[in-house]
């Protein structure tokens, strides 16, 4: 597929990107490559092949599904200007 200097001109306007007239046939035949490339891709049989999230066979590291509390009540509450019974303290806002 081959895009010529007015679609270049409004892909640049879409993307909100500032492209000299004098630049636009280089633009042009950047996206030409781009998609050349991406039509490459596509030829490729990738049936039977599995999504990989890395090159070497490896599972996510998992933790046990508990439910705490943090235990970090004093620490944060010792970053308040105000906190009273275990909870940040505010003034009262009445309009």
């Amino acid at each position: 597929m081959s895009i010529d200097i007015d679609t270049a001109r409004k892909v640049a306007h879409l993307a909100r990107i500032a492209v000299a007239e004098e630049d636009l046939p280089a633009l042009a035949g950047e996206l030409s490559g781009i998609l050349t490339f991406m039509e490459q891709l596509n030829e490729v049989d990738i049936d039977g092949v599995e999504p990989m999230t890395s090159v070497t066979p490896m599972r996510l590291k998992r933790r046990a599904d508990v439910v705490t509390d943090g235990n970090y009540q004093d620490k944060i509450l010792s970053n308040a200007p105000d906190a009273r019974e275990g909870f940040f303290a505010v003034p009262k806002v009445v309009e």
